[in-house]
């Protein structure tokens, strides 16, 4: 069984996107489309811009989202995926690839997404590490432990967390965890607390724009972020991704319910093709592999 993944940010590069609408009409289509719909020229940045510019939260989200769904569309029929999943803003994007939301819907909650969570972060400041080399029970009793909030956020693969929180309640469960023994525990240099309790504003915000807009059945299973499990129902789908903001990633476990469920091949769709694979990887090596990626 073939899988489609799609990432989320961190996976943008300059540049991105300038061959496929060079080479493909849909391309060029779906690119005007997305520049409309935004008010501003999203391609000029992702085809020009520098890292830098990319790294904007208003910018990155939506560059993530048409680039991954432009390499499916492009893909014509050799696109037939048996099941999808992204990776936090990916999520988005496999739904759209999936059938179940239109692109044009697709992207206006991906843009209201973005602004929700840059909102949270100016009244909410927070940030995120990264802890590897420990057991996820052991950081997610830290996490309990340490006063202030601070909750695992992003369960990327085995042996590696990402925690998430208020600035004092992370430094803190950094020490903690390398006290602990942690191979590593790293600050992140993010602009928020993404998948933590300090994006209950953006989640809030987000909740009514979700409820106004029509979810389809997708023609295969999507394994959603806040359970880690296969979904169909549009109604389900769409309440999980009103709860997707403040809960943490399951990805580790998305992958493990996969392969369980008989998915033998994945394939990641967007960003610059490594990301996602390199986490599925580190799950389980003997996996086939591939990428949709310029």
């Amino acid at each position: 069984m073939k899988a489609y993944v799609f990432p989320g940010q961190a996976s943008q590069f300059p540049g991105m996107g300038k061959p496929l609408f060079e080479q493909h009409d849909l391309a060029r289509d779906l690119f005007h489309t997305a520049d409309e719909l935004l008010g501003f020229s999203l391609s000029e940045i992702m085809f020009d811009g520098s890292e830098e510019d990319l790294k904007q939260t208003r910018v990155t989200q939506p560059a993530m989202f048409v680039h991954s769904v432009i390499h499916a569309r492009v893909a014509g029929d050799s696109f037939r995926p048996e099941a999808v999943a992204g990776h936090s803003l990916g999520e988005f994007s496999a739904l759209v690839a999936a059938n179940a939301l239109s692109f044009e819907d697709g992207l206006k909650l991906v843009q209201q997404r973005a602004e929700a969570m840059q909102r949270a972060c100016d009244a909410n400041p927070g940030t995120m590490a990264a802890i590897i080399g420990m057991a996820d029970a052991d950081v997610e009793q830290i996490c309990a432990d340490t006063a202030g909030t601070v909750v695992a956020a992003n369960y990327n693969t085995n042996g590696q967390l990402v925690i998430s929180g208020e600035l004092a309640a992370v430094e803190a469960a950094v020490e903690a965890c390398k006290a602990a023994g942690a191979r590593m525990a790293v600050m992140l240099p993010v602009g928020g607390a993404f998948h933590s309790p300090l994006m209950q504003p953006a989640q809030d915000d987000l909740t009514a724009a979700l409820e106004a807009t029509e979810f389809r059945a997708p023609v295969c299973p999507i394994y959603q972020n806040v359970d880690a499990r296969p979904h169909t129902d549009p109604a389900e789908i769409q309440r999980n991704l009103i709860q997707q903001l403040t809960a943490p990633v399951r990805w580790t476990q998305t992958i493990q319910n996969m392969l369980a469920d008989g998915v033998t091949e994945f394939v990641e769709v967007g960003g610059n093709g490594k990301t996602l694979r390199g986490m599925i990887k580190r799950v389980d090596r003997k996996v086939a592999s591939g990428a949709l990626a310029d």
